[in-house]
């Protein structure tokens, strides 16, 4: 079922010519048509923010059957980042280029490939009375298209102020990255809101009570602007994964009997203490450990060999391997089998593994006391990718990882485990000195 918000306006604006949206998302799919935010006036009058299909971001305004579009230049694909995008209007300036300006993460846009500016004093139907707002999807006509499947946060709505990008975030004076401001002083106006600031609440959260009503099903995740955590690639490989899913959390392996890859878009850096945890769901066969940053630009980690730049560690069945050579049983009662929960943890201070399964790490092994695990091959001096290799010759397999997320797939963690780092939410209980695979996690 698809999720999205949406609100009729049915009050007054405090000025339909100016408005500011502002909004942090991180985008996980490409090549489609997704919408952001929409408005809709029975007259054909509309509003969308929108990636298109070819990944470029526009920003629409349209009267009567005649649209006006600034549309990016610049093409969004990655998946590993939030992205902050502020679009402001005053249709009542003279000089076109000052009606709508979009920045990026604190950045005003200047390169178009389509730069068509509003007329003067038109209305913008996100803010007018009598249009249908939606938040996720794009509504005409009674219907509802461009479900927008990634994550959002923060989504501001002001009625009559044009605001530039500084009123809702900053640059980092010690990093020089764009940063949320979580409470920015703005005037909303008779129809602004913010929705999303808190979680999933879909109320609105500034004073005015332009409340959305909710289709489908929200789901609360700690990966949010001030902690970016870990999700899943395979864009560096000629034979991926068949698919992804819940926001690239979820690996999806085709029922061919074909190995394919997958990594986590957060490498560990060399030095460090890393967790994370995979259930596997359903297929036949699975492979999980870690490879070097160099390995990640081949077919697979399954099915290396010496003669290739970069290493990689594992287990498959009951075995460990380095590269592609058993080393024998890793631990008594660690195998990890569908339905089951693993464990994995890395220790880049010391550069050495850990499997677990279920909230046990078997015999003596203790990632805490850095007692047992296994030494990383080589390649020290790199970073470090959590991995899967995946088989399935009996159905879809699926793998679903938990880098702090607290979730596996759709479903919550069902007992919270200890975590002295604060950061993150997982199963089981976090080794101490460990802590999840996030931006924050890197600076601990």
């Amino acid at each position: 079922m698809a999720t999205y918000l949406y609100r009729d306006v049915n009050q007054t604006a405090t000025n339909h010519d100016k408005c500011t949206i502002s909004m942090w998302v991180k985008k996980t799919v490409n090549g489609t048509e997704e919408t952001l935010i929409s408005g809709h006036n029975s007259d054909y009058s509309r509003f969308k923010i929108r990636f298109r299909n070819d990944d470029k971001l526009d920003a629409e305004v349209g009267y009567g059957g005649s649209w006006y579009s600034l549309i990016t230049n610049r093409i969004f694909r990655d998946s590993n980042a939030w992205i902050h995008i502020v679009m402001a209007y005053d249709t009542s300036q003279g000089t076109a280029s000052d009606r709508a300006k979009m920045y990026i993460n604190g950045v005003q846009e200047t390169s178009f490939a389509t730069e068509n500016y509003p007329p003067q004093n038109n209305d913008i139907y996100l803010v007018r009375d009598t249009a249908h707002t939606a938040i996720g999807r794009y509504y005409y006509n009674g219907n509802y298209y461009g479900q927008f499947t990634g994550l959002m946060s923060h989504v501001h709505v002001v009625d009559g102020t044009m605001y530039d990008a500084s009123a809702f975030g900053s640059t980092d004076s010690t990093t020089g990255e764009w940063k949320i401001n979580t409470s920015p002083s703005i005037t909303m106006g008779n129809n602004g809101f913010t929705v999303l600031k808190d979680g999933i609440t879909y109320t609105d959260q500034s004073a005015n009570s332009n409340n959305f009503t909710l289709s489908g099903t929200l789901t609360k995740t700690e990966d949010c602007p001030s902690d970016n955590f870990s999700t899943l690639i395979s864009i560096y490989q000629s034979n991926p994964t068949g698919g992804f899913t819940n926001s690239l959390t979820t690996a999806i392996s085709n029922d061919d009997s074909t190995w394919r890859s997958a990594f986590s878009s957060i490498a560990t850096p060399p030095s460090g203490k890393y967790y994370c945890e995979l259930k596997w769901s359903s297929g036949s066969h699975l492979i999980w450990g870690a490879v070097s940053a160099p390995t990640t630009a081949k077919n697979n980690f399954k099915d290396l060999t010496d003669s290739y730049t970069g290493e990689y560690i594992s287990m498959y069945g009951a075995n460990w391997y380095n590269k592609n050579s058993s080393q024998g049983t890793y631990e008594s009662g660690i195998q990890l089998t569908s339905g089951n929960i693993g464990m994995m943890a890395i220790d880049r201070d010391n550069n050495k593994i850990w499997w677990g399964l279920n909230g046990a790490w078997g015999g003596s092994q203790n990632p805490a006391t850095n007692t047992g695990g296994q030494s990383l091959p080589g390649d020290l001096d790199e970073f470090w990718h959590f991995a899967i290799s995946t088989y399935s010759n009996s159905g879809a397999g699926v793998y679903q990882f938990n880098y702090g997320n607290g979730y596996f797939g759709t479903t919550q963690i069902t007992s919270e485990g200890t975590n002295a780092s604060g950061i993150g939410k997982f199963e089981f209980n976090v080794p101490s000195g460990f802590t999840a695979l996030s931006t924050k996690g890197l600076n601990e």
